[in-house]
C-alpha cells in the first residue's frame, strides 16, 4: 500500500471534501496497521407495536397463555435453518442465516400504551419524558465518529422537520430525529464542509461532482484492491446522486391520494420519505460519518398515526391498531403489509452494506441491525413482551446467526428483559456495563443485570 501518514494528511488537507473522504482514508490506514476493528449499530424502530405472532417463524409453534402472552417456561433456543420466517418477515429470508429472532423479553418499567417514547431505547417510564440515556446514545459514546449518532425518520405529518421522540443523551437532553430527507441530506453532507467548500457544496445538486477532483487524487495513491473499496464507498454517494424519485407502482392509490411525485426527498408520501431516509442512513454509515444510526418510523406520541398511502392505505396506523379493515384486507393483513415494507428497507440496507468490502469481509460483517417497535408487543402495549429482530453479529461479537430465542414468561426463572439485550450490545461494542435504565421492581427475585449470556461470544 502506497499510503503513508504524510500523504494521507496531504490528501485530506488539500481536498475540499477532505472531511468526507477522511473516514475512508482512516479505514485504509487502520487496515494497513492491522488494528482495524469497525463496529456499527443500526436501530430501526416502527411505531404501533410489533405483534409477537408477526415475529414468530411459521414452523415453530408459539405457546400462549389465556391472555395471548408468551407461556414458555424454559428457554427455547432453536436454529432457523429448517424453519420458515413469518409472512411479515419474508423480505429478510435472504439473510436468514444472519438473523436472530428474540421473543419473550419484557420491559414493564416502560409503562406501555401507544408508545413508550424515550423509554423504548432507555428502559424507563415513558411518562417521564427523556428520563435518562438511551441505548443508541450510550453506543454512540463507545463508537465515536464525525456524527456520534444520526437520527432519521418520519412522523405522521410531512411538514414536520425535527421531532424529539426516541433518543436522549442523558436526563432532560433529548436528541432530535430529522424527518425531512432533504434537510437531513444537507445537514449530513453539507455541514461537514465549511467556508468556500460549503458554498461550493450548496451550489451543486450533485455531491459526486463536488468530490470528483479529490477522488481522482486519492485514486492515484491506491492499488487495485483499494480502488475497488473506494468505488464501493462512492456508491453510497451515487445512490443519492439521482435525486429524481420514482412514481409508486400503485397508480390508483396515487390518483386517489394525489401525492407529490417529483422527488422522494420532498414527497408527501411516507414510503418515499422513509426510503430516502434509509438511503441517507446507508450513505452515512458507508461514508464513515457515523457508526450509530437510529431510524424511527412513526414513533413516539403523538407521531404514531402515520398513513402509508404509498402502499395504497389511506388511513393511519392508529385506526389499524383499533381493528379497522380496508379494501377487503383485515387490520392484521394491513399491519403485515406495512411491516413487510419496513423489512424490505432493512433488507436493502443490509444488501448495500454487504456489497462494500471491508477488512477480510464486508461492512455487513461488522454491523448489527436491530429492529423493534417503540410500543413493544401491540398497539396498546403492556410491555409483557418486546419482540426483537437482529440482523448481523458485529464482527462475530454476538451469536446471532440463524437463531430463534424465546425466553421464559414474565416472572418465571430464566426470564430476561430488554435491558439485558441492550447491555449485550454494550458488551459487544467494547463498553460493558451491567445495567441500562431502571430495573423492574416486580422482578426483584430475578437477575436483571448483565447481558444475555446466550448472545455473547
Amino acid at each position: 500500500m502506497n499510503l503513508t501518514r504524510r500523504n494521507i494528511l496531504q490528501g485530506i488537507s488539500l481536498g475540499a471534501s477532505g472531511i468526507l473522504l477522511s473516514p475512508f482514508v482512516r479505514h485504509l490506514a487502520a487496515e494497513e496497521a492491522g488494528n482495524f476493528e469497525p463496529k456499527r449499530i443500526v436501530f430501526v424502530m416502527e411505531g404501533n407495536g410489533f405483534n409477537p405472532n408477526q415475529a414468530q417463524p411459521t414452523t415453530i409453534p408459539r405457546k400462549n397463555s389465556a391472555q395471548s402472552r408468551n407461556d414458555v417456561s424454559e428457554l427455547q433456543d432453536i436454529s432457523l435453518a429448517d424453519h420458515e420466517l413469518s409472512e411479515a418477515m419474508q423480505p429478510l429470508s435472504p439473510f436468514k442465516d444472519r438473523l436472530a429472532v428474540i421473543q419473550g423479553l419484557s420491559s414493564r418499567i416502560c409503562g406501555g400504551g401507544h408508545s413508550n417514547n424515550f423509554g423504548a431505547l432507555g428502559v424507563y417510564s415513558s411518562k417521564a419524558g427523556a428520563f435518562g440515556e438511551t441505548i443508541d446514545m450510550a453506543l454512540a459514546k463507545a463508537l465515536p465518529s464525525i456524527f456520534p449518532q444520526v437520527g432519521l425518520g418520519i412522523s405522521d405529518r410531512p411538514e414536520h422537520s425535527i421531532i424529539y421522540n426516541t433518543s436522549a443523551l442523558e436526563r432532560g437532553k433529548k436528541v432530535p430525529t430529522q424527518c425531512r430527507p432533504d434537510l437531513a441530506y444537507q445537514q449530513l453532507f453539507g455541514s461537514v464542509a465549511d467556508g468556500a467548500a460549503a458554498k461550493t457544496f450548496h451550489s451543486k445538486t450533485n455531491l459526486l461532482d463536488f468530490m470528483v477532483d479529490d477522488v481522482k487524487r486519492l485514486q492515484r495513491q491506491l492499488n487495485s484492491t483499494e480502488r475497488e473499496k473506494l468505488g464501493s464507498y462512492l456508491s453510497a454517494f451515487e445512490s443519492m446522486r439521482n435525486r429524481q424519485g420514482r412514481l409508486l407502482d400503485n397508480q390508483e392509490a396515487l390518483q386517489n391520494n394525489k401525492p407529490q411525485t417529483n422527488d422522494k426527498y420532498f414527497s408527501d408520501v411516507e414510503t418515499d420519505r422513509l426510503e430516502a431516509q434509509f438511503d441517507i442512513g446507508a450513505a452515512a454509515l458507508i461514508s464513515g460519518l457515523t457508526n450509530v444510526l437510529t431510524i424511527a418510523s412513526g414513533c413516539g406520541d403523538p407521531y404514531f398515526s402515520v398513513k402509508f398511502t404509498g402502499l395504497g392505505i389511506n388511513f393511519g396506523k392508529h385506526s389499524i391498531g383499533h381493528g379497522q379493515s380496508y379494501d377487503g384486507m383485515t387490520w392484521e393483513q394491513l399491519s403485515i403489509k406495512i411491516r413487510q415494507f419496513h423489512f424490505q428497507l432493512v433488507a436493502h440496507l443490509a444488501d448495500k452494506l454487504q456489497r462494500v468490502p471491508e477488512g477480510n469481509g464486508t461492512m455487513l460483517d461488522n454491523t448489527v441491525i436491530v429492529y423493534l417497535s417503540d410500543a413493544a408487543e401491540g398497539h396498546h402495549s403492556r410491555c409483557w413482551e418486546w419482540p426483537i429482530v437482529v440482523l448481523g453479529d458485529l464482527g462475530s461479537r454476538l451469536k446471532t446467526r440463524g437463531r430463534y430465542l424465546c425466553y421464559p414468561r414474565y416472572g418465571e426463572t430464566g426470564h430476561r428483559t430488554v435491558a439485558n439485550f441492550y447491555t449485550s450490545l454494550l458488551h459487544a461494542a467494547g463498553a460493558p456495563r451491567d445495567r441500562l435504565g431502571q430495573p423492574d421492581p416486580k422482578l426483584d427475585h430475578l437477575d436483571q443485570d448483565g447481558p444475555l449470556d446466550e448472545l455473547m461470544t
